[in-house]
């Protein structure tokens, strides 16, 4: 996992009871090999290898000859090589263009630092891509594309703010990007989702991957790699 400083740390939040219900839907959509490289798609390896072979997988994929060894100390046969046959789209809960069925198990947070008035006709961000129509209120939100909130996503992509969906707004920074609240009432230090969970935003990283052309997979994969990671039930 990529240190992080405090001003600029996203977070990704595993539900245990989401990944559980989405391993056993996986398993039984067929196949008895799961695809657990990239650290489980940002999931974190031991995590998922628990959750799939309780689910009933017969081994996993890995990504390297240590990971073979630290799984086979919890009794989880793996493999540094192979195909797997279970549906990762089920599993992690993502599709490319399109969105999920279920919730998916992870979501990455940022949150909010900051928040400014602007007046018709100001802008932000590099580049000035983005100018305020009218008077309205937008917030300065850790994630920037160090963080895996790739640029393209700079007045294309939503995220998620006390239940509601707020547009990213101008470039995406290396540490930050700027959102428009709307008529969100946040302050700083409140939680800023960019996809997952169970809310508006769950299924937001469908539309990063028609915004950049990336998989979503991919997508999630250097996202969740570079936060902080943290559990819930």
């Amino acid at each position: 996992m990529s240190e992080t400083t405090s001003s600029s740390a996203t977070r990704v939040l595993i539900s245990r009871s989401a990944l559980a219900e989405a391993a056993v839907a996986a398993v039984a959509a067929g196949g008895s090999v799961a695809d657990l490289r990239g650290d489980a798609y940002g999931h974190g390896t031991l995590r998922v290898a628990r959750a799939v072979t309780v689910a009933g997988a017969r081994r996993v994929v890995v990504d390297s000859a240590t990971e073979v060894a630290l799984l086979a100390g919890e009794g989880i046969s793996a493999a540094a090589s192979g195909t797997a046959d279970i549906d990762p789209g089920v599993l992690y809960g993502i599709r490319d263009g399109e969105q999920a069925t279920r919730t998916p198990p992870l979501r990455l947070l940022g949150s909010i630092l900051s928040t400014k008035i602007l007046h018709a006709g100001d802008a932000v961000s590099y580049g000035y891509t983005y100018r305020a129509p009218s008077v309205r209120t937008v917030a300065l939100v850790t994630g920037g594309y160090a963080q895996g909130i790739v640029r393209a996503l700079g007045n294309h992509a939503q995220v998620e703010i006390n239940g509601e969906l707020c547009p990213i707004i101008g470039r995406v920074a290396m540490d930050v990007c700027v959102v428009d609240l709307g008529d969100s009432d946040a302050a700083a230090g409140s939680d800023v989702t960019y996809f997952g969970g169970s809310g508006p935003a769950a299924h937001q990283l469908s539309q990063w991957a028609a915004v950049t052309g990336m998989s979503a997979a991919g997508l999630l994969t250097v996202a969740a790699s570079h936060a902080v990671r943290e559990e819930e039930a």
